[in-house]
C-alpha cells in the first residue's frame, strides 16, 4: 500500500504543475513545435514575457522541461516523458 501511495506522490506532484491554463499551453506548443524560444511562446499565447518566463520557471523546477542555450537565446523542450501521456488521456 505504502509503495502505491509513493508511486502517486509523484505524479500528483507533476499535476499540480501542469494544473494552470498557461502551463498546459505552453507544453501543448513545446509538444507540438518541439524546441520553442520564449519570443515564439509569446507570438502563440500574446502573453508578456515576463509571465511566460514565470510559467518556464515552475515547469522546469518540476522538471517537465529543460532549456539550452542557443546563443542569446534558450530553447525549452519537454523532457519528462509522461507529459505528452497525461496530456493525451484528457484531450
Amino acid at each position: 500500500m505504502v509503495e502505491r501511495i509513493e508511486k502517486y506522490e509523484d505524479i500528483a506532484e507533476v499535476l499540480k504543475v501542469l494544473a494552470h491554463p498557461v502551463r498546459l499551453s505552453l507544453v501543448e506548443i513545446l509538444l507540438t513545435k518541439g524546441p520553442t524560444n520564449v519570443t515564439t511562446m509569446y507570438e502563440e499565447l500574446q502573453l508578456p514575457q515576463s509571465t511566460i518566463s514565470q510559467h518556464l520557471s515552475k515547469l522546469k523546477v518540476a522538471r517537465i522541461i529543460s532549456g539550452t542555450r542557443k546563443g542569446l537565446e534558450i530553447y525549452y523542450e519537454v523532457v519528462d516523458s509522461r507529459i505528452k501521456t497525461v496530456l493525451s488521456s484528457f484531450a
